[in-house]
């Protein structure tokens, strides 16, 4: 798959908490999948963001026994631990 100029990021919403010691696991995991595709011609573009549950009683409500919780595009990629093999083989196969 490669990415064109206009194509739309690809948006990976990382839900945790301050504090949190899996959230700093799974930011690194995350940053670190992030610039390895940042090199990759066929990869899509990638944008990051991080919400806090504490910010937004919906997500503090649906998700505080599972943080952090990867989203990709706002679907649930995976909870409590990232997995860059995982993470990496759901960003390159065809969207």
């Amino acid at each position: 798959m490669s990415s064109t100029p206009d194509a739309r990021p690809v948006t990976l919403t990382l839900l945790g908490k301050p504090g949190c010691h899996l959230c700093d696991d799974a930011r690194a995991v995350i940053a670190g999948v992030m610039e390895e595709l940042a090199t990759d011609a066929a990869a899509p573009a990638l944008r990051f963001e991080e919400l806090s549950i504490l910010d937004d009683p919906a997500l503090l409500e649906k998700y505080v026994d599972d943080i952090p919780v990867l989203l990709i595009d706002g679907r649930v990629h995976t909870y409590w631990r990232v997995d860059p093999a995982r993470l990496r083989r759901a960003l390159t196969v065809q969207r």
